[in-house]
């Protein structure tokens, strides 16, 4: 993974500077994997994410908001004693190690002055965050307890003495000189990234590929003198913090010369924020909404075999009115017939040039059961087509609702997935737990804030949105939304919104629809007073009149920044 080594002593400067004397002012534990950290420092709010998360382990200043939840986890509570209202003397990486510990000092029940160290380990699935005593010899509790019989080197559990990972025997890319990194080298063996990643510490393959291509496989010396200056780059912290989006989306803070495409940072803090945002968000609502997608994509296999059958049931019907012909030129012609006759040829009647006509019949019955059978088929197909088409239009909604919670849970946060799960047992798709029942909470939308100040409601689920429609909204703001596309209702809170505002209002609409990849979306808007929900209707299902359309490219980083402007707490 990119946040290697470089990437956490960049990290690591810029907290110094920018943490060191703050206070802790709050203390979250949004899931099992995050600890958010709300820092005050030179009269401003910093909000620090710690995470472990197996995938996207990592900690940086954050912008982004976090649910918590109704209960805080113990290991929060645990912080909140030992390190809430602490200062944060000193913030340091064990060498080039993903190793980081940041010191406090605080006061204890009895008021006397206390040091407890916070240790952040990030190592993949290994990660941890860890609370050491004053004298950092003791574990006093951590994110993830891994016990003796997990790993015999060390057992990470509180009251366990705390021992750092075992040593990699690589050299210190701070310290180390450039013969000394030659000399670990085997140029006849091949595979230099790979001995790279493997002779010196802190350096991940995405920056070992780097040093490989300034050397454009030349000679010893040329490797030498590429490492003295990819090591005077590191120990001087000359960094250039970029998004790379060629291929597979990367980062680093060392510039990387063999990608051309991309987004420099000012701050490996404000990179870090970008990559990451919402990513770990939508892995853990994936893991969260997994029973759901699988009972949301085995009903749309139904409905599609369902609209295979009524179409199939349609086109049958189509030869309705030439039973009834047959039935009817059976009658006008039942002086021709006898019983036993297996056929008769009339005159059709119906035809303008009046050819005959052979009509089958059965053998065992009368002229006029022979009729009847003509005409009971000719109900039984004419029946059969206006219940099919019914049904076909019945279950068309259907798909086009449950696509739509697809889309809904493909972009929902987690604490929407809770509604969509609860929509979804009321709608009789899951079956109704026996629980005791929590107090229903209201819907809680998603709040942005125009460039003017305006406020824009969007909602991330059904639920949502029938709030932000039917009860945030007054009758003369602006209602937004995809057209003929699932996606989200946006709410202007303003009759007579900027252009500007209806521009990032539109944005949103755009961005929260299925159609968030596609270069043009067409988005509807009109005065709520002229949305309507039918009666019966699916949740989220309105129609609308008076409307207005407008041609917009969704923007991933248009929206990131936009949700910058939300006032923080």
């Amino acid at each position: 993974m990119p946040f290697d080594g470089i990437v956490t002593r960049a990290i690591t400067n810029e907290l110094r500077q920018e943490l060191i004397g703050g206070r802790i002012n709050k203390i979250y534990q949004p899931t099992k994997t995050e600890v958010v950290l709300t820092v005050r420092n030179n009269r401003q709010n910093y909000t620090l994410l710690l995470s472990i998360h197996p995938s996207y382990a990592r900690f940086h200043l954050t912008n982004d908001t976090y649910r918590n939840p109704d209960e805080p986890p113990m290991f929060c509570m645990l912080l909140r004693k030992h390190i809430g209202g602490a200062i944060i003397e000193d913030i340091t990486q064990a060498g080039l190690e993903r190793i980081v510990s940041i010191e406090f000092r605080g006061m204890n029940e009895i008021g006397d002055q206390v040091s407890k160290t916070l240790m952040i380990e990030i190592m993949g699935r290994h990660s941890n965050v860890i609370l050491l005593n004053e004298d950092k010899t003791a574990i006093i509790n951590c994110l993830k307890h891994v016990p003796p019989f997990q790993n015999r080197y060390r057992s990470l559990i509180p009251g366990a003495p705390y021992i750092q990972p075992p040593p990699q025997d690589k050299l210190n890319l701070l310290t180390t000189n450039s013969e000394d990194f030659i000399k670990k080298l085997d140029f006849n063996r091949g595979k230099m990234e790979e001995q790279i990643v493997h002779t010196v510490t802190g350096v991940s393959p995405f920056v070992a590929k780097e040093l490989v291509h300034r050397t454009q496989l030349g000679s010893e010396k040329t490797y030498e003198k590429e490492f003295q200056q990819f090591q005077k780059e590191v120990k001087e912290t000359s960094f250039d913090p970029t998004i790379y989006r060629t291929g597979k989306e990367d980062y680093h803070v060392i510039a990387i010369s063999y990608l051309q495409d991309g987004e420099h940072f000012s701050t490996t803090n404000k990179m870090l924020d970008a990559f990451y945002s919402n990513k770990a968000e939508r892995d853990r609502v994936k893991q969260q909404a997994k029973d759901l997608d699988r009972i949301i994509k085995n009903e749309l296999a139904k409905n599609k075999r369902k609209i295979k059958i009524h179409e199939k049931t349609l086109k049958k019907a189509e030869d309705a009115s030439k039973h009834q012909k047959l039935g009817e030129l059976l009658t006008a012609n039942m002086h021709l017939v006898q019983k036993g006759d297996t056929s008769v040829t009339v005159v059709d009647y119906y035809d303008p040039e009046q050819n005959e006509l052979t009509i089958d019949l059965q053998s065992d019955k009368t002229p006029s059961e022979n009729a009847q059978i003509y005409f009971k088929r000719y109900r039984k197909l004419e029946s059969s087509q206006g219940s099919a088409k019914k049904e076909l239009m019945k279950t068309k909604r259907e798909m086009n609702y449950l696509e739509q919670i697809i889309q809904q849970i493909e972009t929902g946060r987690d604490e929407d997935i809770e509604d969509i799960r609860e929509e979804l047992r009321e709608q009789g798709y899951i079956r109704k737990q026996v629980i005791k029942r929590k107090k229903r909470r209201k819907p809680m939308p998603e709040r942005f804030i125009a460039t003017d100040g305006t406020e824009i409601y969007v909602g991330r689920n059904n639920k949502q949105n029938e709030y932000v429609t039917h009860k945030v909204a007054h009758r003369n703001d602006i209602w937004l939304h995809a057209l003929d596309i699932p996606g989200s209702h946006v709410i202007i809170k303003a009759s007579e919104p900027s252009e500007e505002t209806l521009f990032e209002a539109a944005q949103l609409a755009a961005y929260f629809s299925k159609a968030q990849q596609s270069a043009s979306v067409p988005i509807d808007y009109t005065e709520v007073r002229f949305v309507r929900k039918p009666s019966g209707a699916k949740p989220g299902f309105v129609t609308y009149t008076n409307q207005k359309t407008l041609s917009i490219t969704p923007d991933a980083n248009f929206v990131h920044k936009l949700r910058e402007n939300k006032p923080k707490v």
